[in-house]
């Protein structure tokens, strides 16, 4: 894809505190009009990335673009083309959403008219309008996070992080936050998310990249991706002393090498020419030759699949934080303060 059409670009991007490496070489290239997710365990550098490609940490090496803006010789207007949620709602919770909403169109030097103009039509668009004029002490945590979301839309950023939007939500208020996210790139707006959510990441991102050590370790569209690590195929027999024969069949059937739990067996599918792997011809194989399966059964892939294969770890809640390797946490409020500088 050419440079024109990319919204984010980085390349070799490498960051150290200390001994550690919290980015060793990076690369990803951003589409403009997606949402591009970024998934690894903590520790892997996703939101040192972040940092960096809102300007709020400067690489040791390696390069990135923003909205076409050099993130190192162009902040200021990197930081005039984006916007930032955190992991926690920045709102003032004092004041209303309506509030809250134009005092960000003000410190964003917009004229008090527009930004009167600009909240109403966010809140309007975002499901808000009839919550606005109450205190936002009053919101739901969806509700919460939804007004942190629009803030940062009221100048019309073309690039938007989002850096584990949904933690500690509930599922009602994850899928408000998600058809939010939803409606904004349907204008074109860019989102980059981080999350700790695969499904979150399946059912948002366009394209996902993911990174271990600093470093990118795959990227791709999410069904590729969740293609490449094949399908699962898992029998449970009714007697132990059945398994061998019960692995003979998996392993001819699926060109992979079974692996045994308890009285169960698992094996993802390798494409083997001319060989098709359903439910009808698993079960038909095990019984000619004389397998009792208790259960069969043929599992698509999730995206916590193809975590597990490529990163190795226990899920993206395993391990320490990126601040824990150095990286000074920075509050949102102190976020806020620093991209709209």
């Amino acid at each position: 894809m050419s440079r024109e059409h990319l919204a984010v670009r980085a390349q070799g991007l490498t960051k150290r505190y200390g001994k550690t490496h919290a980015l060793a070489g990076l690369d990803l290239a951003v589409p403009a009009g997606t949402v591009y997710g970024l998934l690894g365990p903590n520790g892997a550098g996703k939101t040192t990335a972040v940092r960096i490609l809102a300007t709020l940490a400067v690489p040791d090496q390696g390069s990135a673009t923003v909205a076409g803006y050099d993130v190192v010789t162009e902040a200021e207007q990197v930081r005039r083309s984006i916007g930032l949620a955190g992991q926690h709602a920045a709102v003032d919770e004092g004041i209303t959403g309506r509030e809250n909403l134009q005092l960000v169109g003000r410190f964003h030097h917009l004229g008090a008219r527009e930004a009167r103009r600009r909240s109403a039509e966010l809140l309007e668009r975002f499901g808000l309008a009839q919550v606005a004029d109450r205190l936002v002490r009053t919101y739901s945590g969806g509700q919460r996070r939804r007004l942190d979301l629009i803030a940062c839309l009221v100048t019309s950023p073309p690039v938007l992080f989002l850096d584990e939007p949904t933690t500690g939500l509930d599922p009602r208020s994850r899928g408000e936050i998600w058809d939010a996210v939803r409606e904004l790139t349907g204008t074109g707006t860019t989102v980059l998310l981080t999350t700790q959510y695969l499904d979150e990441a399946d059912r948002l991102a366009d394209q996902v990249l993911v990174i271990g050590q600093g470093r990118a370790i795959a990227d791709g569209p999410p069904d590729r991706l969740k293609a490449s690590i094949g399908a699962r195929v898992e029998v449970a027999v009714g007697n132990v002393a059945e398994l061998p024969a019960a692995a003979r069949v998996l392993a001819a059937l699926t060109g992979g090498e079974p692996q045994t739990d308890a009285d169960r067996l698992l094996v993802s599918v390798v494409s083997l020419p001319g060989c098709e792997v359903s439910l009808p011809r698993l079960v038909r194989a095990l019984d000619e030759d004389g397998v009792a399966a208790r259960d069969v059964a043929l599992r698509t892939p999730t995206l916590d699949d193809v975590f597990l294969a490529l990163t190795g770890d226990a899920g993206p809640g395993a391990g320490i934080s990126d601040a824990g390797v150095g990286d000074a946490a920075v509050g949102d409020a102190g976020v806020a303060a620093e991209v709209a500088a």
